[in-house]
């Protein structure tokens, strides 16, 4: 059921064809990567059009982000490493929080927080990627890829 959950969310935040088609051919660990990458890149965005003053469309991007993190707290799992994936729920629901905080009162401040925490822990997921070459199954990593 949590799969499901976390595949639909993934297909809400990921509506691109060719981004679906990367998506769907990624290894657990490289969706995690993809999506600690878009959400990254959607801050970013979101930063652009605060400072342009493009306000609704800065609140798309905003809610991007926050959907994004939903998706990974969504699929975390509890079972292979309990201490650190409690740990990245709280990373998520605080990064969550701090996006609200940011598109309510228009501070990049916050957003720029938001993007240095994951992109501090962005570095390691790409590392085990990298080093897992695609054949780590799902459920021996701390996040659980959604169930096609």
């Amino acid at each position: 059921m949590k799969n499901t959950l976390a595949m639909q969310q993934f297909k809400k935040v990921y509506q691109d064809d060719a981004l679906e088609v990367a998506v769907y051919g990624a290894s657990p660990v490289g969706l995690i990567v993809l999506l600690y990458e878009g959400a990254i890149r959607a801050i970013q965005q979101a930063k652009v059009l605060m400072n342009n003053q493009r306000f609704e469309e800065k609140g798309v991007m905003v809610n991007k982000a926050v959907d994004i993190i939903e998706g990974l707290r969504v699929a975390l799992d509890h079972s292979h490493d309990p201490n650190l994936s409690l740990n990245l729920e709280d990373l998520y629901v605080y990064a969550k929080f701090r996006l609200g905080v940011a598109n309510m009162k228009n501070d990049p401040s916050i957003l720029d927080e938001v993007a240095n925490l994951l992109s501090v822990i962005l570095p390691s997921w790409q590392e085990l990627a990298k080093s897992n070459a695609g054949s780590q199954p799902a459920g021996n990593s701390t996040q659980r890829a959604p169930a096609s």
